[in-house]
């Protein structure tokens, strides 16, 4: 079988990150995953969330906020349309999610960052660029806030990247693309920490049910494709 890209089964498309894309941000980056490209920018506010505040709770936060431009797809998806998605609203949970499995809040100390991941243009693994990209721009902040004296130790444990896995015709493959994600047999999001340790898997068999031995082997898939971002995001933060 030869994918449409002309890629190896278990070679990912080309990625590129680009820092300091945005003045005002306090970590900013445009990640390329061949055909998907997502602004991510990184906000702090000096306080916590509300709901942090009523409960007397001590920490930081980490939340993202995801979504998709209106011709980041083939047809233009009306704005409004976009604020009801709730496709974007479980991406968003699954990237702020991602992102506080590595972070100490008690060393955030009381502070907010909010990782928003813009798509400017879609080609399959929006979510998994996001969580890629929206790392790198989440390190920028935290380097930002020490630099700023506002906190004394870096919260951030470990790295985080993401990567999409999949069978098509009976093949398992690495980083699908749009044309790939549509015709696969089984789909799958890992997200994975920089000791290779699994922080979330979705994988979800699309025409009919997979086994345990499947998913040890798209496991491994993604955690090689996985360090090899990881590297790629500790080359732009140097």
């Amino acid at each position: 079988m030869v994918r449409p890209s002309l890629r190896q089964n278990n070679q990912m498309r080309p990625v590129s990150i680009e820092t300091q894309i945005n003045k005002w941000a306090e970590g900013s980056c445009l990640i390329k995953m061949g055909g998907t490209h997502v602004l991510c920018t990184a906000s702090v506010d000096f306080n916590q969330p509300l709901w942090k505040r009523q409960q007397n709770k001590t920490g930081g936060w980490v939340t993202a906020e995801y979504s998709m431009l209106p011709r980041a797809v083939g047809t233009r998806k009306g704005r409004e349309a976009l604020m009801k998605d709730h496709r974007s609203a479980e991406i968003s949970r699954l990237i702020g999610r991602a992102f506080r499995s590595v972070v100490d809040m008690e060393r955030l100390g009381r502070h907010t960052i909010t990782i928003d991941c813009d798509v400017i243009q879609a080609d399959g693994g929006t979510r998994c660029a996001s969580i890629t990209g929206g790392f790198v721009a989440l390190m920028m902040a935290v380097r930002w806030l020490m630099q700023q004296g506002r906190i004394n130790e870096n919260p951030i444990m470990d790295y985080v990247s993401a990567v999409s896995c999949g069978m098509r015709d009976g093949q398992l493959i690495l980083d699908l693309d749009f044309d790939e994600d549509c015709g696969a047999e089984m789909d799958a999001n890992f997200v994975v920490a920089g000791d290779g340790k699994f922080i979330e898997i979705q994988a979800t068999g699309e025409q009919h049910p997979f086994t345990a031995d499947q998913i040890m082997q798209m496991m491994e898939m993604a955690k090689t494709g996985c360090m090899k971002l990881i590297d790629l995001q500790k080359q732009v933060l140097e």
